[in-house]
């Protein structure tokens, strides 16, 4: 794994974020150096595949990035049951395709079909699970609505999504709290203070949160019979609903 530093350095002008080849190279260390409680959400995703993925159905891991949660989904899922990993960004299908190849020739899982795509415009159908696993946060906010209800449409009925993601918190003083603790995870993490303040000025704009309240309410209203937010470390957290 390669360490992230890619804001190491004094930069006269910090771009927008982006999913690039740099990103890329780093972004399981990146990932969860700033994500507390990563892990533990990658392995209930994995729990959650056993017991929702039916056979021959479609799983949707929607910005998908490197596979974490594909890979975890393919290990339990039924061998008739199709994968498909979406994600915009070709640096990340092209790096997770490789990881897939060196996979496949180590042992059979059920197939995994790549699509670098907008998984606003995607076709989705007959599923059974759809992860959205910190990605919500980077959809413009007049799109969520309408991507969500497509995700509903797809499922079958029983059939649930994921939904992890960065929130934030209409009381001022749990707001302030709870981005302290979130900081102080970063720089026990090894992230410098010009690390943090440069990425920080990058996500702007570009990573817009929402409450956890705000979630629950548009999931509940889209026609999800069960809305559980399951966990919360910090200002993150994670959504299950099922269909």
């Amino acid at each position: 794994m390669s360490r992230d530093n890619l804001f190491s350095l004094p930069r006269d002008r910090v771009g927008q974020f982006k999913f690039d080849d740099d990103v890329a190279r780093v972004f399981p260390d990146m990932i969860s150096r700033s994500v507390p409680g990563y892990a533990s959400i990658l392995s209930v995703i994995e729990q959650l595949s056993q017991r929702f993925v039916r056979a021959d159905t479609n799983v949707y891991d929607l910005g998908c990035s490197l596979g974490a949660g594909t890979l975890l989904i393919r290990q339990q899922a039924p061998p008739s049951a199709i994968i498909h990993a979406v994600d915009n960004s070709k640096a990340m299908i092209d790096r997770l395709r490789e990881i897939l190849d060196k996979q496949s020739s180590a042992g059979p899982g059920c197939c995994v079909q790549l699509h670098l795509d907008d998984i606003c415009e995607i076709p989705m159908s007959n599923a059974s699970m759809i992860v959205l696993n910190f990605t919500l946060q980077f959809v413009a906010a007049d799109k969520r609505d309408a991507l969500l209800t497509k995700c509903f449409n797809a499922l079958n009925p029983g059939g649930c999504i994921v939904i992890s993601e960065k929130v934030c918190f209409d009381d001022a003083s749990q707001q302030d709290l709870l981005t302290q603790l979130h900081l102080d995870f970063k720089r026990a993490c090894g992230y410098s203070e010009l690390e943090i303040a440069q990425k920080r000025t990058s996500l702007e704009n570009t990573l817009i949160p929402e409450s956890i309240g705000t979630h629950c309410d548009r999931l509940t209203n889209i026609g999800f019979n069960t809305v559980a937010p399951w966990f919360q470390c910090f200002n993150f957290a994670s959504i299950l609903a099922v269909k």
